[in-house]
């Protein structure tokens, strides 16, 4: 099953977990699994059915907008990072 790393801004969402275990083929089933376990976290990472713009996710260190974007392939033994944008100035 896929691992996802999360962020510690968002491991509150997560009962303090900094990885969750998550089925899925996809990115996207991976996160909906994800939201599903950690109803809470699925806020923070959607606008409605879209992933929100300052959230990006990579998989094995490649990030899925210059793959699949939501319908990226994942296998079982993938790592699927979450990584907040940071802003600032």
């Amino acid at each position: 099953m896929p691992r996802v790393q999360i962020p510690t801004p968002l491991r509150a969402q997560t009962g303090g977990n900094d990885e969750v275990e998550a089925a899925g083929a996809t990115v996207g089933e991976v996160l909906a699994d994800l939201g599903r376990q950690h109803p809470a976290i699925r806020e923070r990472l959607f606008d409605g059915e879209e992933l929100r713009r300052f959230v990006n996710i990579y998989v094995n260190n490649e990030d899925i907008r210059y793959l699949e974007d939501l319908d990226t392939a994942v296998a079982a033994t993938d790592q699927v990072s979450i990584i907040p944008a940071v802003a600032g100035g």
